[in-house]
């Protein structure tokens, strides 16, 4: 375990699992419709590739990527983006991939901003959902586990750009983030 972690969460294994479980839900869930994966960058990123090789359906997939956290562990509510999709929504079936529903200020406003192009739908998956946090009135379709209101690492989930490759979940450590 990382020396700025606290505690694990999540296990490796239990990602695994995770991605694997809900991988097939949606492979069930979309079969016979045109699928369009757009995960949320960068958090996603480990996520939506473990998740997107369960999906046992042709598919396409692209990627956004907003910002409202920069070195913080607060968001700012100032939403950002910095990379928007280039697929055109039109006859897609679309599903969100992000790494935590937290606020879920930015994920409203993505979901918000893609349903005005003509997508047939819009579903949500997230790795984590931190419901205690919630300010925005959005909510995933498809939940990997609840975590606790604590300020987590690992598996793509960064605190100022680092931490992203821890392979579990974790708690930072107060110290680390409180400087």
């Amino acid at each position: 375990m990382n020396r700025d972690v606290e505690k694990i969460l999540v296990t490796e294994d239990e990602l695994v699992q995770i991605s694997k479980k809900l991988g097939e839900q949606i492979t069930k869930d979309y079969k016979g419709k045109k699928l369009l994966i757009v995960g949320v960058l960068k958090g996603s990123i480990y996520f939506f590739t473990d998740l997107s090789r369960h999906i046992d359906l042709p598919c396409n997939i692209d990627f956004i990527q907003a910002s409202s956290y920069g070195a913080s562990t607060v968001s700012s509510g100032e939403i950002k983006i910095i990379k928007d999709i280039s697929e055109d929504l039109t006859g897609f079936d679309v599903l969100l991939v992000e790494d935590i529903l937290d606020t879920g200020k930015t994920l409203k406003h993505i979901h918000d901003m893609l349903s005005k192009r003509n997508p047939e739908s819009i579903a949500i998956v997230t790795l984590l959902d931190k419901p205690a946090r919630r300010e925005a009135d959005i909510y995933a379709d498809y939940v990997g586990v609840d975590v606790p209101n604590e300020f987590v690492v690992g598996y793509g989930l960064d605190y100022d750009q680092f931490y992203r490759n821890l392979p579990y979940i974790g708690v930072l450590k107060k110290e680390v983030y409180t400087k």
